[in-house]
């Protein structure tokens, strides 16, 4: 398993070892020892969820409030996503940059966005689903979005399916009303950098007291 730190610090594209035969395939999905050597803390599991998108839906950008916020280990058995994070952490040097990853069924990565940073992922074929590992339950109330297509952030959305033809975003009406980046940062939604240093130092700290 090889863990690579994406352009936006703080997330990680995990790349597993695929051992195939005539049965199949079989792979580690998540390993704690080289997760914790990547990240300086285990993953705190505390709630698990799937999703199942038709092509071109666009889901995010999502975050939650800090503390607890909500890491997310997201891998994609079936189908394709193209996953997104965003550094939405006011103060930090990369603020309103965003980095990808391509979830599949054929390479088979993860991705893992720790607190404090915004995650979206646009479905590349119908029925993609996709699987999140989470540090803390759903909270309502300290959830959040910022439109996914603010042009603050730019992301680059396919506009062609997994098979190729065209692909139409759709978001649902929770996204489409979020607000931008700027106008989340002006009404105190977004985290701040020094914020989430603070809350993941205390976690690596005791985790190295253990």
């Amino acid at each position: 398993m090889e863990l690579r730190e994406l352009t936006v610090p703080g997330a990680w594209e995990i790349t597993p070892k695929q051992f195939g035969d005539p049965r199949g395939v079989f792979l580690e999905a998540f390993k704690e020892e080289a997760f914790v050597e990547a990240v300086g803390h285990p993953l705190d599991l505390k709630q698990a969820n799937t999703s199942v998108s038709a092509a071109g839906v666009v889901r995010g950008i999502h975050f939650a409030d800090v503390p607890p916020s909500q890491a997310k280990y997201v891998m994609c058995p079936s189908g394709a996503v193209l996953d997104v994070v965003v550094d939405i952490r006011v103060g930090s040097p990369t603020f309103g940059q965003w980095d990808s990853v391509l979830l599949d069924d054929t390479d088979r990565r993860a991705i893992f966005v720790s607190e404090g940073l915004g995650h979206a992922f646009c479905s590349l074929e119908d029925d993609s689903t996709v699987v999140y590992l989470c540090s803390a339950p759903y909270a309502p109330g300290h959830e959040h979005g910022i439109n996914p297509t603010s042009e603050e952030v730019g992301i680059a959305w396919p506009t062609t399916a997994r098979d190729g033809s065209p692909l139409e975003l759709l978001l649902s009406e929770k996204d489409t009303a979020a607000p931008g980046l700027a106008e989340a940062r002006d009404q105190g939604l977004l985290p701040t950098y020094d914020d989430v240093r603070s809350f993941l130092e205390t976690k690596r700290t005791a985790h190295a007291a253990h």
